[in-house]
């Protein structure tokens, strides 16, 4: 039989799991709020126009329907990129159930919180249009047009790795 202090250990656990778990559910409603609105006003505002200079020669909206992921790969692979898409935002979330109760993983929560916004943000498109809509290109370099999800998943993901390779100590378990 499980003694009091144990129990309340684990109510503890459970209310801690809580408090993280709505805090990175309102990262990520705030941050699908900030993309879905960009791709809306895409759509409304750039669709069938022509690119719309910000920074001659440097960078402009270009509203492009992206049927692929990344670069284009997997074009018109919609069941696969969203099965792929899927898998991996569970992964993330067993990673955020599994992070200690800490600090020092505050950091953890919030970047990888992002990254789910971002996954979760292409993948409404890709049900909505069965495209993702871009429209943010840097002309200077002449980069693939991209979206607001994409930049969060990406800037996300460099910081993490970022952060792991200065954090080598960290455990998931604590």
């Amino acid at each position: 039989m499980p003694k009091e202090n144990e129990l309340q250990m684990s109510d503890k656990n459970k209310s801690d799991r809580k408090k993280w778990f709505a805090m990175d559910a309102a990262i990520v409603a705030v941050l699908l709020f900030i993309d879905q609105i960009s791709k809306y006003f895409a759509i409304v505002h750039l669709k069938d126009q022509p690119a719309y200079v910000l920074w001659q020669g440097v960078f402009e909206l270009r509203y492009l329907e992206n049927r692929g992921t990344a670069f284009g790969l997997f074009l018109n692979q919609k069941a696969f990129i969203l099965i792929a898409c899927a898998l991996f935002l569970i992964v993330i979330g067993v990673v955020l159930y599994k992070l200690p109760d800490s600090a020092k993983s505050v950091k953890y929560h919030v970047l990888l919180s992002f990254i789910i916004a971002g996954g979760v943000g292409n993948m409404i498109d890709r049900i909505r249009f069965d495209y993702v809509v871009d429209f943010l290109y840097f002309v200077l370099i002449d980069y693939p047009i991209f979206n607001i999800a994409d930049s969060f998943i990406v800037v996300a993901t460099i910081l993490l790795f970022i952060l792991v390779l200065r954090e080598k100590d960290f455990d998931l378990n604590g």
